[in-house]
């Protein structure tokens, strides 16, 4: 499909920069097939859904993934800036420079040493550069591994708020936990699964309340998320992969939910994404652990998900590509347009939807 179909207009003035306050008191746009949409908000979800549903949440947690070093070649020295992006080892990441054209294979990265003091043996973090790749990846190999480079990491990095955000203010110490979700455990993840960052505790408990169920899997989000689809066609888009896993718990205790008539409700696009990797084509749900770069675009045939809540996402992006897949292309191009009229707020600090899917033999 052409990539032109899934453009759209938005203002700046919809771009949320901070988060709404309580999270569950953001605007919710319900989508129903051949209903009208309905203005709602995240607090009335419970209502929205049934007795017997299960919500399934991504438990990733939000590394600092930003780092800022320099790279130093003989008497050249050059300032560069890394978002990892993928765990590949203990000791490897594979990361997006900026400017890549400054790096070699071989070249090695300082991280927490200024560049007028490179003779100084501060405390400090190094790196190689062992592979480039294009659109500025690159692999490296860290001179920490495992734990400790995680306190490094950790130490030396900063939270990586999307450019949209980060493009027009600072981050602060309120970011650290408006971007994370209150059930982020998992560590690894570069950019939050932003549909969770919506729920507080006493909305957790309305939906245990209410009968429905819970369930958790884990997808560390990678920086490949906020990479424009610069590609004419959809078919010659290339996916990141993303490491997730699927515990046989969660996968059986989905599959009774499905069994006893219940609708699986996907707390964002990354719960999504993940299951419906991990479901075969009968519908079985199985366990899974490992990389997944599933494409989602409109004619693809959904497995496992019966709901979706999202927020709104960014033109010409893979994941209104999704919704697009999920909903129909003509029924989120005419949602987003409301939402933009209605004065919703957009992106990771933004408002919601709520997508129910078109009509399966199982039903909605």
């Amino acid at each position: 499909m052409r990539v032109d179909l899934f453009d759209f207009e938005l203002p700046e003035d919809r771009i949320a920069l901070r988060p709404c306050e309580p999270r569950d008191a953001a605007r919710l746009l319900v989508v129903r097939p051949g209903e009208p949409f309905a203005d709602q908000i995240v607090h009335d979800l419970p209502d929205l859904l049934r007795p017997g549903d299960a919500l399934v949440f991504n438990d990733t947690r939000v590394i600092p993934a930003r780092l800022f070093g320099i790279r130093v070649r003989d008497d050249a020295v050059a300032r560069i800036e890394i978002m990892l992006h993928k765990r590949e080892g203990s000791d490897r990441w594979r990361a997006f420079a900026r400017p890549a054209k400054k790096l070699a294979i071989g070249d090695r990265i300082r991280f927490g040493e200024d560049a007028e003091s490179t003779a100084c043996e501060l405390v400090r973090l190094d790196a190689e550069v062992e592979e480039k790749g294009e659109g500025g990846e690159v692999l490296l190999r860290f001179a920490f591994a495992g734990p400790v480079l995680d306190e490094a990491i950790a130490q030396f990095g900063e939270l990586p708020l999307p450019p949209y955000i980060a493009g027009r203010r600072r981050t602060d110490e309120r970011d650290r936990s408006d971007y994370q979700t209150i059930f982020a455990r998992e560590e690894g993840a570069v950019a939050a699964p932003t549909a969770g960052l919506h729920f507080t505790e006493g909305l957790l408990e309305s939906i245990a309340a209410r009968g429905i169920e819970r369930h958790f899997v884990t997808l560390h989000v990678g920086a490949g998320t906020f990479l424009p689809v610069k590609s004419e066609e959809t078919s010659e888009h290339h996916m990141h992969a993303e490491w997730g896993t699927v515990s046989a718990d969660t996968a059986a205790a989905l599959n009774a939910v499905r069994a006893r008539g219940g609708r699986i409700v996907a707390a964002g696009t990354t719960s999504l994404r993940l299951l419906e990797t991990a479901t075969m084509s009968d519908g079985t749900i199985h366990p899974f652990s490992g990389d997944t770069d599933i494409f989602i675009t409109p004619g693809y045939e959904f497995r496992a998900v019966d709901v979706l809540l999202t927020n709104f996402h960014l033109p010409r992006s893979t994941l209104f590509m999704l919704v697009s897949a999920f909903s129909g292309l003509d029924v989120m191009q005419a949602a987003y347009a409301h939402a933009i009229a209605a004065g919703y707020r957009f992106f990771s600090y933004g408002d919601a939807c709520l997508l129910f899917r078109q009509q399966t033999s199982r039903g909605t």
